[in-house]
């Protein structure tokens, strides 16, 4: 069974990755913690597994499972008392600093010590006593432990300001940090609203409040203005707007009327309307979506692996190599009394510097503000597995109907041998799922066609009165050693034979959907070196649809085997992103490195078998996905490269004691409140898009 948890007081992101480490190694566990937005996804082989897990969590530190969700604060608010306190504790360390360069004798050297003094423990005890705790618990290598040992030996060594300075700056680095991971935390959860927290359901008895999640498919809901839509459904009365922003990222509300499909998390700005509901709350489009969002930390990219490593290797490493430097160094050279305290200084420099921060916070929260972002703009990535694989994708292929053209199907040219030919292919359509039998639905049929059996690829075998028909392409008509008169070149035709007569054709028009041609040329500005078509339908049509878009090749004629079989192929060139409905492709869509369903929100195929989910049936999000995805696989590379580089040079000075340790914490704050603020360029640097294809240019 899988889990997920929301939880409280995980203010430490070394101790969400020491969380994850305790929950595997449960057996019967695996379970994936996610730092910036507070959850845990558990998967137990069962409820006893389960309750071991709930217990392993309860007794981490400040750690607890919300029993419900909290009423969102403001986030300085929530900060306010730390905010006082660090305020408050820099005012002392400077009145302390002030009072000995200023003052003279022993009085304002006393005076100065209890400035100081008052400046570490109004901040420094929630340090201290978290270390205690944590040593008790077994845990050592954390930065609370760090830092008490850092400003411990700043104390021993005499270096009272750099001891107070290690904790104020230290204090106010935490600070930044949750005030900016609240401010990423808040930029996802606000897709949370989404969810409405009642539902009016109508019955017999009248109008009945209930938790959106006991609705049932068939009930009826009644949606008043300014509500929310608890579950998709059809209108049977009313007529109204809506307002789907929040659902597509399209900015223009809707229309909608009696025998209109409408979708949960949609807000009703106009009038009164009843609703049928069409599914369970837990297979609607909102309980989709949300599923979707809290899970995006379940499957993590290569880099947030490797520096979840790195983390457990790194600080263990750094302090093995102050020990050295604080003791092995001086007693090699001969020289160890006299230079002990100057050789423990620049220990200290190498401890401060070991904290991971910079790393294992602003790698995920790249991540975590890159989909965030693109959730917002109607573009759902199953985690930083999916944002990672498409930044790297060379190649793209879409399927035809549907993706590239609109897929409303209309009867266009009639070219019969027998009156009866236009009845005879309704019936035989009637029974059939494929997205062409739409073209029919208007016609009215005297005939009922029996035994239909679907061939893909090929068409319908069916009968009628007696007689066996057989309905589809000209492929399935040689089957059958039926001589067809082809019409216009290029056209897409659906034949029928009855019992090896040919009755007639009718040729079916479909529209190239208006912008994607711009859509493939952004996604070549992205770095997309090839664009094909896969396609059953026919060679001429294809490369006639494909010439008007400006695609690379095609590959028509294909049946679903062979759509695997031109995949497998493609994927040679360069990593493939697939663009299909997410229904007849889902096998495609899981062979290529990226799978993306257009529109496939509502499909349970689209959903399983998709990396990346686009809400709207608008090819022009898909380069917007894929500039966000380079640019926040950038920005994770950016925070790497930075951060390790700023702590190799500090501790380079640190070893020929050329940095100060207040420089020094105050270096290790910087660089991971620069990473930080780095990680939200994704969402600052994309503010204003309007959700247009020509916003998505070359980055």
């Amino acid at each position: 069974m899988v889990r997920k948890i929301r939880i409280e007081g995980l203010d430490c992101a070394t101790c969400a990755g020491e969380l994850e480490r305790r929950l595997n190694g449960i057996e019967g566990v695996k379970a994936s913690v996610h730092f910036v937005n507070q959850t845990i996804r558990l998967e137990c082989n069962s409820q006893e597994t389960y309750q071991k897990a709930a217990a392993v969590i309860n007794s981490f530190d400040e750690v607890r499972i919300a029993e419900e969700e909290n009423k969102r604060e403001g986030i300085w608010k929530a900060h306010a008392a730390e905010l006082v306190q660090v305020i408050l504790s820099a005012v002392f360390l400077i009145a302390g600093i002030v009072t000995e360069k200023v003052g003279a004798g022993n009085a304002a050297l006393i005076a100065g010590y209890v400035l100081y003094g008052l400046a570490y423990l109004i901040v420094g005890w929630k340090i201290l006593w978290a270390t205690v705790k944590n040593i008790a618990h077994g845990r050592i290598f954390d930065e609370n432990f760090l830092m008490t040992l850092a400003s411990i030996g700043a104390i021993v060594l005499g270096q009272y300001a750099e001891a107070a300075e290690v904790m104020v700056l230290y204090s106010l680095g935490e600070l930044l940090q949750s005030i900016a991971v609240g401010a990423s935390r808040k930029s996802i959860t606000s897709l949370m609203d989404l969810k409405t927290e009642t539902a009016r359901l109508l019955t017999d008895d009248g109008e009945k409040l209930i938790p959106p999640e006991e609705i049932r498919r068939g009930d009826l809901l009644l949606i008043k203005a300014g509500e929310k839509l608890a579950t998709d459904g059809i209108i049977v009365e009313g007529v109204t707007t809506l307002d789907t922003r929040s659902l597509s990222g399209e900015p223009m509300p809707r229309d909608a009327g009696v025998g209109d499909l409408v979708l949960g998390g949609s807000i009703n700005v106009g009038g009164v309307i009843k609703v049928r509901a069409e599914k369970d709350y837990s297979e609607s489009t909102v309980a989709k979506i949300l599923d979707l969002v809290e899970n995006s930390s379940a499957k993590k990219a290569k880099s947030e692996q490797f520096i979840t490593k790195f983390a457990g290797i790194y600080t263990p490493v750094v302090c093995l190599a102050a020990v050295l430097l604080a003791f092995a160094v001086p007693a090699f050279t001969g020289d160890y009394t006299a230079n002990l305290g100057d050789w423990v200084n620049r220990a200290l420099v190498f401890l401060v510097i070991s904290c991971p921060c910079a790393l294992v916070i602003s790698v995920p929260l790249s991540y975590f503000s890159g989909i965030g972002f693109a959730a917002k703009h109607g573009i759902l990535v199953k985690g930083s597995t999916g944002l990672d694989a498409l930044a790297d994708t060379k190649i793209a292929a879409f399927d035809k109907t549907g993706t590239l053209t609109y897929g409303n199907f209309r009867i266009g040219e009639v070219y019969a041998e027998e009156e009866r030919l236009l009845e005879i292919l309704a019936a035989a359509e009637k029974g059939s799922s494929h997205p062409i039998a739409e073209a029919f639905s208007d016609i009215t049929t005297r005939y009922k066609a029996e035994n239909i059996t679907e061939h893909a690829g090929l068409g319908i075998a069916c009968t009628i009165e007696g007689k066996e028909i057989w309905v589809g392409n000209e492929k399935w008509m040689n089957v059958h050693a039926i001589s067809v008169q082809k019409p216009a070149e290029g056209a897409t035709c659906v034949y029928c034979a009855e019992k090896g007569k040919y009755l007639g054709c009718v040729t079916i028009e479909d529209q190239i959907k208006e912008n994607v041609k711009q859509a493939v040329s952004d996604l070549r500005k992205q770095g997309i070196e090839e664009c094909y078509m896969l396609t059953g339908d026919n060679a001429a049509r294809a490369h006639s649809v494909a010439d008007q878009i400006g695609l690379n090749g095609v590959y028509a004629e294909l049946l679903p085997e062979d759509k695997l079989n031109v995949a497998r192929e493609l994927k040679t060139k360069g990593k493939l992103m697939y663009a299909g409905d997410g229904i007849n492709d889902a096998p495609v869509l899981m062979e290529s490195d990226v799978g993306i369903s257009m529109g496939g929100v509502g499909s349970d195929a689209a959903i399983e078998a998709s990396e990346v989910v686009l809400m709207r049936d608008d090819l022009s999000l898909l380069p917007l996905a894929k500039k966000i995805a380079r640019r926040t696989k950038r920005i994770v590379l950016q925070n790497i490269v930075f951060s390790i580089a700023i702590k190799i040079v500090v501790m380079v000075l640190g070893v020929f004691n050329l940095i100060p340790l207040g420089l020094a914490v105050f270096a290790d704050v910087g660089v991971m409140m620069l990473a930080v603020l780095n990680s939200f360029r994704t969402r600052i640097e994309f503010g204003k898009h309007n959700g247009k294809a020509s916003e998505a240019q070359n980055a």
